[in-house]
C-alpha cells in the first residue's frame, strides 16, 4: 500500500513540474514575442531598456502587465516616441487584453496576426503612421470592445468583419485614406459618424444592396 501511495505522489510531483515547465515556456513565449516587438522598433528615450530576454518572464518589464499566471494581459507603450514597425509575433499573446502603441511614429501595416489575439479588449494604434489595409483578421476579435485606429495613413475598405464583433463599442478610424461605404450593420448602426471623417475617398452609409462597399477603392 505504501509503495502504491509513493507512487501516486511521484505521479503528482511529475504533473506539477510538467505544469510548471509549461507556464515558463509559455511565458518565455510572450517574452520572445515582446523582444521581436522592441528589436522591430527604435526606442531613443530607452522606455525599453528593461526588456531583458535573459529573464524567465516579461512580467519584471516596465510598461507590461501580467495576470496571475504570469501570462501578458497588457502593454501601455502610448506616447513613448517610438517608431519602427509592429512585430507579427505580437499575434502569440494569446492573454492579452490591452495593446496601447498610440501617439507614436510606427510606420508599416497591422499584422494579421493580431487577429489571433482572442481576449484582446481594446486595440489602440492611433496617432501613427501606419499604411496598408486594415486587416479583416481582427473580425475574429470577439471580446474587442475599443478599436481606435484613427490618424493614420490606412487604406481600402473598412473590413465588414468587424460588424461581426457583438462587444465592439467603440471605432474610430478618421484622418486616415479609407475609401468606400459606411458599414450600417451590427456595432456600426450606433457609431457616430464623426469616427469616419477625414478619409477623403470614404463614402457616406452604405445602402444594403444597392451598392457595393468597396466603391472608389480601384
Amino acid at each position: 500500500m505504501a509503495s502504491r501511495n509513493y507512487g501516486w505522489e511521484l505521479l503528482a510531483a511529475s504533473l506539477t513540474i510538467t505544469l510548471a515547465l509549461i507556464h515558463v515556456v509559455e511565458a518565455n513565449s510572450e517574452g520572445d514575442a515582446l523582444y521581436a516587438l522592441r528589436r522591430s522598433l527604435s526606442d531613443p528615450d530607452r522606455v525599453l531598456q528593461s526588456w531583458d530576454p535573459t529573464l524567465v518572464n516579461p512580467c519584471t518589464w516596465f510598461h507590461v502587465t501580467c495576470n496571475q499566471d504570469n501570462r501578458v494581459t497588457r502593454v501601455d507603450l502610448g506616447n513613448s516616441n517610438l517608431s519602427g514597425h509592429l512585430a507579427p509575433e505580437l499575434g502569440k499573446l494569446e492573454h492579452i487584453q490591452y495593446l496601447e502603441l498610440y501617439k507614436n511614429n510606427i510606420q508599416g501595416t497591422i499584422p494579421s496576426e493580431l487577429g489571433n489575439l482572442k481576449n484582446l479588449i481594446s486595440l489602440d494604434l492611433y496617432n501613427n503612421n501606419l499604411t496598408g489595409r486594415i486587416p479583416t483578421s481582427l473580425g475574429k476579435l470577439k471580446s474587442l470592445v475599443f478599436l481606435r485606429l484613427n490618424d493614420n495613413r490606412l487604406t481600402g475598405p473598412i473590413p465588414r468583419e468587424l460588424t461581426a464583433i457583438p462587444s465592439l463599442k467603440v471605432v474610430d478610424v478618421s484622418s486616415n485614406d479609407l475609401c468606400g461605404t459606411i458599414p450600417t450593420t451590427g456595432p456600426f448602426g450606433h457609431i457616430p459618424l464623426q469616427n469616419f471623417e477625414n478619409n477623403p475617398r470614404l463614402e457616406g452609409p452604405e445602402l444594403l444592396g444597392l451598392a457595393s462597399y468597396d466603391t472608389n477603392c480601384n
